[in-house]
């Protein structure tokens, strides 16, 4: 007896999956998934996953997040051009291979400095608060990495936006122009463009409906400068 042929929601998993790898350069999540293809449900989302995975066409690795690879055969089930996923295929494969976690420790303003009451430690979130990023995305060294997440659009013209992911190198100093989370003295905390100029330090908006914020050096501090933005899709 012939196979069922997949069903319309399952060709768009399939076809979600493969733009975003091609995209982002690592495969999706379940809610991600799920949100893209309208399916509320994430054990909905994983009972079509299985299904997939029976009739060949993804491999699923139980100890990633990311962890699906498409085979092959999606390029039959999809209809689309077997070079063009073989390609897909292979940067997904390379980008769950190659991973490494980072942790997720808090939230950051990009907007008005917000009062964060501890010292500027950012280290709200439980362990298992974790992003997944592909270890050729950034280069140096991965160890000294925090990921902090967007409120507020300050810096909307730097592309970054509400509810985006920041990957920030854990670092002190910074030279004009970086984008940096700066803990200013009177407990407040913000993302903004570091510059130093006529003695004092202006934390600089990507946003012209908003102002610059001028401190003294001695009242900011440096916790890390933005290396890589991951954008909210849903």
């Amino acid at each position: 007896m012939a196979k069922k042929s997949l069903s319309e929601r399952q060709k768009n998993i399939l076809t979600y999956i493969e733009e975003y790898v091609a995209e982002f350069g690592r495969p999706p999540t379940i809610r991600e998934i799920g949100t893209a293809v309208k399916i509320s449900s994430t054990s909905v989302v994983n009972y079509n996953l299985t299904k997939l995975k029976e009739r060949g066409l993804l491999e699923r690795d139980a100890e990633v997040s990311r962890g699906l690879r498409l085979t092959e055969k999606v390029a039959v089930a999809t209809e689309q051009v077997k070079q063009s996923v073989g390609r897909a295929m292979a940067k997904a494969n390379t980008a769950v291979g190659s991973v490494f976690r980072v942790p997720l420790i808090g939230n950051i303003v990009a907007g008005l400095p917000i009062e964060v009451g501890n010292d500027g430690d950012f280290s709200v979130y439980d362990d298992e608060d974790v992003v997944e990023i592909g270890s050729s995305m950034i280069s140096g060294r991965h160890d000294n990495l925090y990921a902090l997440r967007v409120s507020g659009d300050s810096m909307i013209d730097a592309m970054v936006n509400d509810g985006d992911i920041v990957i920030m190198r854990n670092e002190n100093e910074a030279r004009n122009g970086d984008m940096v989370a700066a803990w200013l003295r009177d407990g407040t905390t913000t993302l903004k463009y570091f510059y130093r100029e006529n003695g004092r330090i202006r934390l600089q908006p990507a946003n012209p409906t908003m102002q610059p914020i001028y401190v003294d050096p001695e009242e900011v501090q440096v916790q890390g400068k933005v290396m890589m933005v991951l954008r909210q899709t849903a």
